[in-house]
Order: structure tokens, then sequence, then C-alpha cells
């Protein structure tokens, strides 16, 4: 499939003054330049700026546009890849101050928060704007995107797929923290999306834009069917998610949904086996703890796994970064969990063709879990 490429300077809304850098691969249509509806949007949240190492895979994994590539590589040629890096630096920390707002200067967060719907309500105008400066670089002067293939107009809306990376990570804390305060919604097809646009007065380019990116905060949070949390961490708590009331609503969500969602946990020794930011893995052990009690309540509506990366390696810099190309196991659908030791730095992923079975670190429970597929 044909695709556009490009960094988009962005602003959340016309009263802002930060602009965003925004890494973008969308599909066009293989009959025109014009852009085509995708099967789904993968958004990849950035981390911290880390430069002058001189070491190039650090270098080439910090460019927006080929962690771009790399996402299509991974999720397929029908997605739409969405980099997005934090509009406010403070020395090398990323401040995502629009989506988290309890952040400090240091873009870490005091705590997670649904009021106001600050994350989906900033994405969903962040992705607008996007989209405007893409068609606009791709065909100047068109008002909006040209309409989707006609075979289309039955197919269900693009779902969405989300990375955090590492500090990057709090978008993904935050934006689950506002699924579980959502409404449920039934998936509904391009062309009924449609028609519900234009029963409530929407714009011609509302219409068309809808095909290709949700509209509205509710419709974005139900979109969302993966959620891969990619080696993050924090110098303080805060970098996974592990309040259980939150987690409670999210299962009482997940029950109500009309479809379900896969977590995948992906870290490397550097954050997951480091010693003085003990809490890492504590967090990242207790949330797949409370995802598992989810999972155990919510049967086939929750996949979740967890893999450890270079687990012979001592922990390094570019492990951090070389994760992103090494990421595994993306298109496939089961429930399955690592078994490591920090210690000796030790993954060993128990899998099977028919079956799988769901293990559980140390400091969990030790009775497994067995999940026929």
């Amino acid at each position: 499939m044909e695709r556009w490429s490009g960094i988009l300077k962005v602003l959340l809304h016309p009263d802002s003054t930060t602009f965003y850098r925004v890494a973008a691969s969308l599909c066009l249509s293989p009959s025109s330049t014009s852009l085509t509806m995708p099967s789904a949007n993968a958004i990849f949240f950035n981390g911290d700026h880390v430069e002058g190492t001189g070491d190039p895979v650090i270098e080439r994994l910090s460019d927006l546009q080929n962690i771009a590539e790399i996402l299509v590589s991974k999720f397929g040629s029908t997605v739409n890849a969405w980099v997005v890096d934090a509009p406010i630096f403070n020395g090398p920390f990323a401040v995502y101050k629009d989506f988290v707002p309890s952040i400090n200067l240091n873009g870490e967060p005091k705590g997670y928060d649904a009021t106001g719907f600050p994350a989906s309500s900033s994405i969903v105008s962040l992705l607008a704007n996007s989209l405007r400066e893409a068609n606009n670089a791709i065909l100047p002067g068109q008002e909006g995107p040209s309409q989707a293939e006609p075979s289309t107009s039955l197919l269900h809306e693009p779902k969405t797929l989300l990375l955090g990376f590492s500090k990057g990570g709090v978008v993904l804390n935050q934006l689950l923290t506002e699924i579980s305060s959502v409404e449920s919604e039934p998936v509904r097809t391009v062309k009924q999306s449609k028609q519900a646009m234009n029963n409530g007065g929407q714009t011609f380019w509302k219409e068309n834009e809808f095909v290709f990116i949700p509209s509205s905060k509710e419709d974005f949070l139900n979109s969302i069917t993966e959620i891969h949390y990619v080696d993050v961490g924090l110098n303080t708590e805060g970098a996974y998610l592990t309040n259980k009331e939150i987690m409670d609503k999210f299962s009482d969500h997940l029950a109500r949904r009309a479809f379900g969602i896969r977590f995948l946990l992906h870290g490397t020794p550097r954050q997951w086996c480091d010693n003085r930011r003990i809490w890492i893995q504590k967090e990242k052990n207790e949330l797949f703890r409370l995802l598992k009690s989810v999972a155990q309540r919510n049967m086939g509506k929750l996949k979740i796994r967890e893999r450890l990366y270079f687990a012979n390696w001592p922990p390094s810099l570019q492990m951090h970064f070389e994760i992103i190309e090494k990421l595994d196991d993306l298109t496939g659908d089961y429930v399955i969990a690592t078994v490591f030791d920090c210690t000796d730095n030790i993954a060993k992923v128990l899998r099977n063709s028919s079956e799988m079975m769901l293990c559980v670190s140390s400091e969990l429970e030790k009775t497994p879990f067995v999940v026929l597929m």
C-alpha cells in the first residue's frame, strides 16, 4: 500500500502557544494520492530526550519518523501510525501537561484522575489537527480528506492501538483511568457512524474525518483495543497504574464493552531490574496482578502478556531504545505471561499452540491459570 510520511507541527487548539511534533505514516488510496481509511490508528507516546550519546542505535530510535515506520512494520501496512513527542521539555524531561494535569515540572505524575477526560480530549484534538495538516500537505487547498474507498462503507471504524515508551507510559495510565470512567458503547460500522454524525448536524469535513479517526473522547476511548507499555519507568513512583479502585471500574467497563482489550507489558533489565528504582518492578507486578484479576472476571475480554527483552544482557541505555524495534507478538491473540528472575536476568516464556499457561512472578500468586484458546 502507498503511504505518506512526514513530521507535522501541530497546535492542540487555536489558543495554544505550544506546538506538538507528530510523526505520521498514513495510508494512501492505491487509485489516487488521497488518504484512505486505515484498519487502525497506532499511537506512540514518546519519552524523555537523550542527546549526545554518539550511539547510532539510540540516535536512530530517537527519530520520530523512524519509529513511525517501525510501527507500520509491526502492525501492518493498513494502519496509520502517529508518533507524539511531548510539547514541553524541561531539559531532557518530557512533560505531557495537557494529558496529565497533575504532573510536576519534570513530567512526573502526582496521581491520575479522569475528571474532564484531559488525555482523551487532547488526543482527539491532536489527531484531528494532525490529519488536517497531513491532508493539506498531500492535497493543498482541499478542505478535508477524500472519502475512503466505497467498499469500506460497511466496515467497522478503525481501532486504536496505544503504545507508551518510557515517560510516555504516564499517558497510558491516564487513559486507562479515563477508560474506566467512560460509558461503554457498541461497535458501529462506518456507515452507522456517518448517519449518527449527520443526525447531529456535523459538517462534511467532520463526517469524512470520522472515517479516519474518532471524533469524540467517548469514541476514542471505546475504540482502544491494545495497550502496550514499552519499557516505561520514572525516577519517582507512578510509572504503572496500581490503583485497585480504578482497575475495578475498568473491569466493570470491560464487562459492558462490545470487544476486549489486549495489554502487553514490554520491558528490559534497565527498567525492570533496576535496584536503584525497585518501585518500577513492584508497580509492574502489581498492575499485572490487577489485570490478571480483571481477566478472571471477564474471561475472553482481556488478554495480557509481559515479556522481558535482552534478559541475559547487563542493563544499558541502548537496550532501552532498542526494545522499540525488537517488539514482538504485536498481532498475536493469546494470554501469556513471562517468568523472569531479575537477579540473573533470565526470562522464560511458556507457550503452547493450543493452550496458554498464565504464570506469575514469584511475588504473585503461584497457582497457574489456564486459558484455552
